[in-house]
């Protein structure tokens, strides 16, 4: 149950971090396909190890309950759900204000006498 959590993790949080401020719901889910279909194959992998007979023998794993897989899907989205809070946050300055990221300024020139 752990390993198929902390996969599912991982991908939701690269999900919810494609843009340092946007939501991924504004950008749109199915914006970066290529990344969508990274994430729902990295997603197979982890329930092929857990429900494919031949891949539980190997991996020595067992297939989890109904409620064991939705538990592990809800802690995945709150890797999502918090990022998403943290870009919130920024946005409305209340975050990393002093920090002023993703805002980056040039130095200035220095004046020629």
């Amino acid at each position: 149950m752990a390993f198929t959590a902390l996969a599912l993790a991982q991908l939701a949080h690269v999900t919810a971090i494609r843009s340092e401020r946007q939501s991924p719901f504004r950008q749109g889910i199915a914006s970066n396909r290529p990344l969508l279909a990274a994430v729902a194959f990295t997603v197979a992998l982890p329930m092929a190890a857990i429900y494919v007979p031949f891949m539980n023998a190997l991996l020595s794993t067992d297939p989890l309950t109904a409620g064991e897989l939705a538990l592990t899907f809800a802690l995945a989205s709150a890797v999502f759900f918090a990022v998403g809070a943290e870009k919130w946050l920024v946005r409305r300055g209340l975050l990393y204000a002093e920090q002023n990221i993703g805002h980056a300024r040039a130095p200035k020139a220095a004046a020629v006498d």
